[in-house]
């Protein structure tokens, strides 16, 4: 029972600007509204932020991976045994070696690619191209680019609807002083009087 009275007092607390009161100032009334609407576009403009950045960025690694395509290449030098150090702790495991492949005009290449350590010179390892021929990065599974635009707009709805409560934060701020100033103003008039009633 308990519970539910503190549940009601906190509703109250948040609702007391909405009902009529003696007490409320049109600062109260501005300060709701404000409340309210800032609510509503963290909701609303969250939503929409969160899912036009997921869809952008599934079209984009839809099309980056559509752009490019696999290739069989050739080491023409050994491949390094182990792959560097990362600086955070975190690599991908591969190594940088010298291949050679050939397009599909027929035209051979060389460039460097990233392929797993300890190959050797001749051995046969798997790259990526684009649309003009150049050694790009293997693109995102479709479950992975899946994750990645999900990540990317959850951001930007948490990033939109927290710019938008802070921006509401910010607003409230003059309604703030203007209060203050006039409970200082009210006080003065009615501190005295209550002083002098209090200790005769």
């Amino acid at each position: 029972m308990a519970r539910t009275g503190r549940g009601r007092g906190t509703g109250r607390r948040w609702l007391w600007r909405w009902r009529a009161n003696p007490l409320r100032r049109l600062s109260d009334r501005v300060e709701a509204w404000i409340i309210l609407s800032a609510w509503i576009l963290a909701l609303a403009g969250g939503v929409l932020a969160g899912v036009s950045a997921g869809t952008g960025t599934q079209h984009l690694l839809d099309a980056h991976r559509a752009a490019v395509h696999q290739v069989t290449a050739v080491l023409t030098a050994d491949a390094p045994k182990a792959p560097p150090a990362a600086d955070d702790g975190v690599g991908d495991g591969l190594v940088w070696a010298q291949v050679r492949w050939t397009d599909a005009d027929g035209a051979t290449h060389t460039g460097r690619a990233k392929v797993e350590p300890g190959g050797e010179t001749g051995g046969k390892v798997t790259t990526w191209t684009d649309g003009s021929g150049r050694l790009v990065a293997e693109p995102l599974t479709a479950s992975a680019a899946e994750l990645q635009s999900a990540i990317t707009g959850t951001l930007a709805a948490l990033g939109t609807a927290t710019g938008v409560l802070l921006g509401s934060r910010l607003a409230r701020r003059p309604l703030d002083r203007r209060r203050m100033r006039a409970w200082e103003t009210e006080w003065a008039q009615v501190g005295p009087r209550w002083r002098k009633k209090m200790w005769g």
